[in-house]
């Protein structure tokens, strides 16, 4: 898909040139030479032994269900948790305690499938930036498993792809990202409670909340290690949801929606544009199927409570799911084994997957922000102005435009970091969708944010 690239450089930014021609001879940004050498290290050290070890560890546990035993070391909810946290630990240990580990947790009853108080927990290590500590990138996956009856706490129930297979994507790019430092805050959760009813993805989104955080993205790994669908077997391919709409949207921000457009310009939209473009640039031959829903038809994952929170979150699965391994108990009908066995996860595929989730972490940490207050201007005339306000460490910023009815960015203009407004001359402001990114000297290239409130990563408070 003809996106825009997250790694950019600023030297060949500078020398882009506005194209209002046609979108096939738009100016396609190139990575610069640092980018493509620190994500290529980042993506080398993924370890399909580290991950299978993760998930053999956790299938050891017989159930992860959510109200599964608590107490005992070897069985249920309560083991699996205390040794994500104690693997956590470990890392931080060998990154000279960079991680602070902590249990983000909440005492919920939620009938029929919560029906007694139970203590729901996330795993969480945090790893501080270093100069933009608030902004925030979170990815998670779901610890918690479940069988077919989802009341049935004793079962085993191994829980291999759904989701020991993200929460191992999760830890892996703890264990790799932990090892160097980045400008903003990264965050590795391992959650409870999503078969539950997203009880994990929604105590974390409060947390997130109390905490004050920029959150940036949300990286919501959930069915991300089968190639073998019932359908079909896809290798070179994974889907990424994402909301065009905000789900929390206020009525400033419909108003302006309805005014001058943005129905698929949520901030998440942009950020699965973003993934799309990492995988392009720096994962060849593996895709980023962009779907442009919140999730799969008629079902959820932790990716909703916190886009509900205001937060910009995509979900990313497997593109070829086998139901028969979901939400199932272990059993053999005629050819058909039933069950969500380790047998099951195509661990060459689950690290090309996590190469493409650490990847992204460590380009949306390493970018500026995205320029806030975006704004336009070309009511009756025939050029289109734009002003933004500064993003701290931007060398240049890129201005892309779009026609209304493309789902991806065509054209762009580069200015140097010190300016804030620009004319595009002979853009009709009526014809075009607009957005900006900002680029730190290196290259990184912060998501593509739309002009206007609609679009903003960080949206003012609703009054």
């Amino acid at each position: 898909m003809k996106t825009i690239m997250a790694g950019i450089a600023a030297a060949v930014l500078l020398a882009a040139c506005t194209s209002t021609g046609d979108p096939a001879s738009a100016p396609t940004p190139a990575s610069s030479a640092t980018v493509k050498s620190e994500l290529a290290a980042i993506a080398a050290q993924v370890s399909e032994a580290s991950q299978r070890g993760y998930i053999e560890k956790m299938v050891s546990f017989g159930t992860r269900h959510t109200l599964s035993d608590t107490t005992s070391t070897i069985r249920g909810i309560g083991a699996a948790r205390r040794w994500v946290e104690s693997e956590f630990k470990g890392m931080s240990a060998a990154c000279g305690n960079c991680l602070e580990v902590i249990m983000v947790q909440d005492t919920v009853t939620s009938p029929p499938r919560v029906p007694n108080p139970t203590l729901i927990a996330n795993a969480v290590a945090i790893q501080r930036g270093t100069t933009d500590p608030n902004r925030v990138i979170i990815i998670q996956g779901h610890l918690d498993s479940r069988v077919t009856d989802p009341l049935n706490f004793t079962d085993d129930a191994p829980g291999a792809n759904d989701d020991a297979s993200g929460v191992a994507a999760v830890m892996e790019s703890a264990r790799i990202l932990s090892k160097q430092k980045f400008g903003a805050t990264l965050v590795y959760a391992a959650l409870s409670g999503e078969e539950q009813g997203l009880h994990g993805g929604r105590i974390l989104a409060a947390y997130a909340k109390a905490q004050g955080w920029d959150v940036l993205a949300v990286l919501n790994n959930d069915i991300v290690g089968n190639s073998h669908g019932l359908a079909a077997h896809v290798d070179n391919r994974v889907r990424v949801f994402s909301e065009g709409v905000r789900s929390n949207e206020s009525e400033a921000i419909a108003a302006a929606r309805r005014s001058v457009g943005g129905e698929v310009d949520a901030p998440a939209r942009n950020l699965a544009r973003y993934m799309d473009g990492i995988a392009q640039e720096h994962l060849p031959g593996f895709d980023v199927s962009m779907v442009y829903r919140r999730d799969r038809f008629s079902r959820g994952g932790d990716q909703v409570p916190m886009v509900e929170a205001g937060f910009p979150a995509i979900r990313v699965t497997e593109a070829a799911e086998n139901y028969t391994r979901q939400h199932q108990d272990l059993r053999v009908d005629g050819d058909i084994h039933y069950g969500d066995t380790i047998d099951g996860v195509d661990f060459p595929y689950l690290a090309r997957v996590t190469k493409l989730n650490a990847m992204t972490m460590a380009a949306l940490a390493n970018a500026p922000r995205p320029p806030r207050e975006v704004k336009v201007d070309g009511a009756v005339s025939a050029n289109t102005t734009v002003t933004w306000t500064a993003s701290e460490g931007a060398a240049t910023y890129v201005i892309w435009w779009r026609d209304t009815t493309s789902p991806v960015w065509q054209h762009s203009k580069t200015v140097p970091g010190s300016e804030t407004t620009t004319v595009l001359e002979k853009v009709v402001i009526d014809d075009w969708f607009f957005g900006i990114q900002a680029v730190s000297a290196d290259g990184y290239a912060s998501p593509v944010q739309f002009a206007g409130i609609v679009g903003a990563f960080f949206p003012p408070p609703a009054k």
